[in-house]
């Protein structure tokens, strides 16, 4: 059994031990999965890329019919009064909110609060070893729900996919609908064709990560072509580069694919120039860009 630490988290207006928070069993978000979810990155405590987090946030609420409980500045607030109780520099903000509490009914209500949970932890990111020589990752059917692009609390779909790639000791499973790429597990995913990085386009079937627009601003400062297509799965398994994108991982270099190494002649099976470059682009936004 794992011990709940005594972290500070917020719930429902209140702040307290993260070991003592409670909410009801009837909490749709409970029995439905009927909620939605965001995890902010903070880097030296701020918070990285603050205005997109809460537009994802309010796109995936207005989908599900939930009015915001709280304003921006509200909720900018209580994420720092979190960061500044945890005793390290990189962290996680976790926030979801929940339709609320009633009776088991499928229908919708629409008299009840919705429940607000918050919570930050340490930042897990990727190992050196990962970074210098990649990961591995397998293939699969998308199986899940046809809502994507709604950041859903209602995650058994994605925890069976990344069950796939644990069970065989990879780091992620990597998806394809009717042949066409659309994401990992909990990583959006990117192929690199003759130097332009290519990403399946936005769609229903796609959460759009937080990463989507900022590796297109990469791209651009980096002068690397980007391009939002319909991405076969023979052009994956053919990809000159793969990589992965999330709020912990960044940008991953995948150099294993179904235990076959990606890439081509000197640089197959190790992490290609064009991650190289989007790295550490990515490394110099974390200063530009955090709040």
């Amino acid at each position: 059994m794992q011990t709940i630490p005594d972290t500070l988290c917020y719930l429902n207006g209140e702040y307290a031990p993260l070991s003592q928070a409670k909410v009801s069993v009837l909490d749709r978000g409970f029995i439905f999965g009927d909620g939605v979810y965001e995890i902010i990155p903070a880097y030296g405590r701020k918070l990285f890329r603050f205005d997109e987090h809460m537009a994802r946030l309010a796109h995936s609420l207005s989908k599900v019919r939930v009015e915001s409980p709280h304003t921006k500045a509200e909720w900018l607030e209580r994420c720092r009064r979190l960061i500044a109780a945890l005793n390290t520099e990189d962290q996680l903000v976790y926030l979801q909110i929940t339709r609320g509490v009633a009776l088991r009914d499928h229908v919708m209500p629409t008299d009840i609060d919705p429940t607000v949970f918050m919570m930050a932890s340490h930042m897990k990111p990727p190992t050196p070893e990962q970074r210098h020589h990649g990961v591995a990752c397998i293939t699969a059917r998308d199986f899940r729900w046809e809502r994507g692009d709604i950041k859903s609390t209602s995650l058994l779909g994605n925890v069976l996919a990344r069950q796939i790639s644990a069970d065989r000791g990879a780091n992620e499973t990597i998806m394809f609908r009717d042949g066409f790429l659309t994401e990992a597990s909990a990583s959006n995913v990117w192929v690199v064709h003759e130097g332009a990085v290519l990403g399946p386009p936005k769609s229903e079937h796609v959460l759009e990560g937080i990463r989507y627009d900022l590796i297109r601003e990469l791209c651009e400062e980096e002068g690397i072509a980007y391009n939002l297509c319909p991405v076969s799965e023979a052009e994956v398994l053919a990809a000159d580069e793969l990589m992965l994108s999330s709020a912990t991982k960044e940008v991953l270099p995948v150099t294993s694919l179904d235990g076959d190494p990606v890439g081509h002649g000197a640089l197959r099976g190790k992490p290609g120039p064009v991650y190289s470059r989007l790295y550490e682009a990515y490394q110099r936004a974390k200063t530009l860009q955090c709040v």
